[in-house]
């Protein structure tokens, strides 16, 4: 995941609710409204994506209100709360927090704001975007954006991405499949259908590149396919279906635009993504590509192979890929190494050299760690994690603002350890009896 240039990243630990309220200038967007209220705007937009719990948020709260106030009626002020709504803040690339993007002219290319988080230089911004969509105006370049005319042109009225099904292919396609599947059962003279047809197109195209396939939007004429509406008792067109396997189908009850469609895909694809790789820091590269790539990296330290052998070894592993799979909608990286292995990561993260099995949750971009206390099970780890993920927990820098260096190692062949082999001594020339009562 890249980190939005520009942006000041604030990623631990503090818990608050959210930021602005209905009494404030400032419009709360989520993926419910945001589709109609900022895409299909005439307005220009700028939005603020921010975590409730991030300082650097929390800060920029009253310039931000201040700013909406001032340019109420002019220009339109939004916020975004994307700790909850990630799946929003994934489809504009938000990595830190706040991250603010102006909607002009062209809803489909938002631009990063990468301004003071002063009120006075958040409005000067505003209206310099605005002058220069003005003048593209009058200059008959942009005539605003219309987002069906827009969606068409950009292939996004283009069915390609929707798959059709009937009762023939429905089973061996839809049924015991891996992936998830969104089923649309509609009219051909249905006018609500009609309306959502571009918007279902629109949302396969970007479903399918940004879950690589692995969650599917189809179609299903019901008034052709009869056996299939029977067996899922379609009444009203259109009706959504989503399938899962091993589950029974379930109804989408969502809104009705594109953005709204990708939103709930997005979430259905982290419910059912393989949880990250857990990876073995064998070389500098793994950590600083795990670290920098995540919001947060879990290190852990175990103990050396000859205190656990291969069995202890896995139980530890075990516990870190469930407590992975648990927290995957997070995106975390997830790593760790042998005691003694990388010595000096360990005295940077305060571990150096005792109480092993160990972890830490380091922030690389802010170089601050947080130490396991508790008990390296389920439910120790569960607690550490789970108080992370809501911001509280004590942190501390790491060592020296920045990794230390790390060593090139042989990865764990998975086999139990072996002692060194010591060199065989002949003490055949040596009077045993003698030497002992030197010694003694």
């Amino acid at each position: 995941l890249l980190f939005v240039v520009g942006t000041v990243s604030c990623t631990l630990f503090l818990a608050v609710n959210g930021l602005y309220s209905a009494s404030d200038d400032v419009i709360e967007l989520t993926p419910t409204n945001f589709h109609k209220e900022v895409i299909q705007s005439e307005s220009l937009w700028l939005v603020e994506f921010y975590a409730p719990w991030c300082g650097h948020c929390q800060r920029l709260t009253p310039e931000w209100k201040k700013a909406a106030t001032a340019l109420k009626g002019v220009v339109k002020v939004g916020a975004v709360d994307a700790d909850k709504h990630q799946s929003l803040g994934g489809q504009y690339g938000v990595r830190g927090f706040p991250t603010i993007k102006i909607f002009g002219a062209n809803k489909n290319k938002a631009e990063d704001y990468q301004g003071g988080r002063t009120s006075d230089a958040i409005v000067e911004a505003a209206l310099s975007a605005l002058r220069s969509l003005v003048k593209e105006r009058l200059s008959g370049r942009s005539g605003g954006y219309s987002s069906g005319k827009q969606s068409r042109e950009s292939g996004g009225g283009d069915k390609k991405d929707v798959i059709e099904l009937t009762d023939d292919s429905f089973d061996k396609n839809v049924i015991n499949s891996d992936d998830v599947w969104m089923v649309e059962f509609y009219a051909p003279w249905c006018g609500h259908c009609k309306n959502l047809e571009p918007e279902w197109a629109a949302a396969a195209t970007e479903v399918k590149e940004q879950t690589k396939g692995k969650v599917k939007l189809a179609a299903v004429d019901a008034t052709v396919n009869q056996m299939l509406a029977g067996r899922y008792g379609i009444r009203g067109f259109p009706t959504i279906k989503i399938f899962q396997k091993g589950e029974d189908p379930v109804d989408y009850d969502g809104g009705r635009t594109r953005s709204d469609i990708v939103a709930r895909a997005l979430d259905l694809f982290s419910d059912n993504a393989p949880p990250p790789e857990l990876l073995e820091i064998i070389s500098e590269d793994i950590l600083k590509s795990t670290c920098d790539a995540h919001q947060l990296c879990i290190i852990s330290v175990l103990p050396h192979i000859l205190d656990t052998g291969a069995s202890g070894r896995n139980s530890y592993l075990d516990v870190m890929l469930k407590m992975a799979e648990k927290y995957k909608k997070k995106m975390w990286g997830w790593l760790w190494t042998e005691a003694g292995a990388q010595s000096d990561l360990e005295s940077s993260l305060g571990i150096g050299g005792f109480g092993y099995p160990a972890m830490a949750a380091v922030n690389a971009r802010k170089m601050k760690f947080a130490l396991l206390k508790g008990s390296f099970s389920e439910q120790g780890i569960n607690e550490f994690l789970r108080e992370l993920s809501v911001g509280r927990g004590s942190t501390a820098p790491v060592g020296g603002g920045a990794f230390p260096k790390i060593h090139s190692v042989e990865p764990w062949d998975g086999k139990d350890g072996e002692l060194p082999v010591e060199d065989d001594i002949d003490l055949s020339d040596v009077d045993l009896d003698d030497w002992g009562k030197d010694e003694l």
